[in-house]
């Protein structure tokens, strides 16, 4: 029988982005064609998710260059990889303003033992995405987000079947991916409720001075 963590490495080994059709100027993010990657992915979620447990979800926007988009891993990038999983890695070791969120809320939260037990994260979309050198939100172009929803259903339905609840789901992004989500979510019926909270990079970037609010957000909604 396939643990969790078996789904979640043949969903991502298996993704195929070269076939999804992107707008001109816009390139896919995959961190999966470096060697270095996937035997990090896989020990990451070996490490915690190798068991037939549920869980909740929680989904992220797209990944970014310096976090999920070079680790493979939602919100870890290289650095925090190694300090707070434990799992050594040879990549550029620079830190994530959104991964060094997740990661303090993870520790407010108990840890990440008890919350890998307890919540899988993940994305709208689970690749990338860049423009100009810069990373792009799928819903930042609208061709680009009407173009992807295909992929989006697929992908979301793939991973429903992991073993998630669906009596809710928790989005990362209390605007756009939040409203796309809940519209996504009224057509197709998949989770009873859908929970906005906000992103980490927002909080990092905009609220630092009041980072203990939110975090006792989270720690509100996800306890």
């Amino acid at each position: 029988m396939k643990t969790f963590a078996d789904h979640i490495i043949d969903f991502y080994f298996n993704l195929d982005g070269s076939s999804w059709k992107l707008p001109d100027g816009i390139s896919l993010l995959d961190p999966f064609k470096s060697t270095d990657v996937k035997p990090l992915f896989t020990q990451f979620y070996k490490k915690y998710f190798d068991d037939n447990q549920q869980r909740h979800l929680i989904l992220g926007i797209n990944p970014g260059r310096f976090g999920a988009g070079v680790t493979g891993i939602s919100f870890t990038d290289p650095k925090i990889l190694e300090q707070y999983c434990g799992i050594a890695n040879t990549l550029q070791k620079r830190n994530e303003l959104s991964a060094i969120f997740i990661y303090e809320m993870i520790d407010y939260l108990g840890g990440v033992e008890s919350f890998y037990k307890r919540f899988f994260i993940s994305s709208v979309v689970p690749l990338g995405f860049v423009k100009n050198a810069k990373n792009i939100n799928y819903y930042d172009d609208k061709t680009l987000e009407n173009d992807l929803k295909p992929v989006i259903v697929d992908c979301l339905a793939k991973q429903i079947e992991f073993g998630v609840y669906t009596d809710k789901i928790f989005i990362l992004g209390q605007g756009k991916n939040y409203k796309y989500f809940q519209q996504l979510n009224e057509e197709l019926g998949w989770f009873d409720q859908v929970i906005p909270l906000p992103h980490p990079r927002w909080v990092m970037q905009y609220r630092l001075k009041s980072k203990q609010l939110y975090l006792d957000e989270f720690l509100g909604k996800l306890t």
